[in-house]
C-alpha cells in the first residue's frame, strides 16, 4: 500500500482563472500557471517518490515537468479531468441561466461524465497504487481530484463537492492507524 499519495492540482490556465469548465480541451499553463508549478519544484525533490501519475493533457503534464518529476511520470488516461460535454467552456453561472442551482456534482453534463464515471476512474487510478509501496505523485485537475480525494476517504464520488483544490497546491492522502485520511489539504 502506498505511504501517502501526494495530489498535485496543474498550475493555472485561461480557462481556470475565469472559471470556464475545462476537460478535455488541451490548454498550456498561464505565465502565473508556470511559476506556480516550478514553485513546487523544492518541495517535490525533497519526497522519496515511489511512483508518479499523470494526466495526459498538457496542463498536468506540465506542471510535473515544472516540479521537477515530469521525467519519471507515467501517462494515465484515466486521470483526465471531468468529461463535461457541451459545457466544456462555459461557466457554471452561464449554464444557471437556463438551468438554476445546476452543480457538475448532480449534473447532468450533457455529452459529459457523471460523477460516478469520474468515480469510476478514480477507483481504478486507486486499485493501480495500492501495492505500490511507498509514496505515490498524482498530477491532474481539479474537479477529477476531488473525487479522487472523496473516493481515498470511501466516500461517495459526488462527496468532492466538500474539496477544494487551488491551482499548483499540494494535498496528502495518508493513513492514521491504517484508516485512510486527508493529511493535508492545499498545503
Amino acid at each position: 500500500m502506498p505511504t501517502e499519495i501526494i495530489v498535485v492540482r496543474h498550475g493555472a490556465t485561461e480557462w481556470s482563472e475565469n472559471g470556464r469548465h475545462t476537460g478535455r480541451t488541451d490548454l498550456p499553463l498561464t505565465a502565473q500557471g508556470r511559476a506556480e508549478a516550478e514553485g513546487l519544484r523544492d518541495r517535490m525533490s525533497a519526497l522519496d517518490l515511489e511512483l508518479v501519475l499523470t494526466s495526459p493533457l498538457m496542463r498536468a503534464r506540465e506542471t510535473a515537468d515544472l516540479a521537477g518529476v515530469g521525467d519519471r511520470a507515467e501517462v494515465v488516461d484515466a486521470m483526465r479531468e471531468w468529461d463535461y460535454g457541451e459545457y466544456e467552456g462555459v461557466t457554471t453561472a452561464e449554464i444557471r441561466q437556463t438551468i438554476p442551482g445546476w452543480t457538475v456534482w448532480a449534473g447532468p453534463c450533457p455529452g459529459g461524465e457523471s460523477a460516478a464515471d469520474v468515480g469510476a476512474r478514480a477507483d481504478a487510478v486507486l486499485a493501480r497504487v495500492a501495492n505500490v509501496d511507498g509514496a505515490v505523485a498524482v498530477f491532474s485537475h481539479g474537479h477529477y481530484l476531488r473525487v479522487l480525494v472523496a473516493r481515498w476517504l470511501g466516500l461517495p464520488p459526488a462527496d468532492g463537492r466538500l474539496f477544494a483544490l487551488a491551482t499548483a497546491a499540494i494535498s496528502i492522502l495518508s493513513y492514521e492507524r491504517e484508516q485512510p485520511v486527508l493529511r493535508t489539504l492545499n498545503g
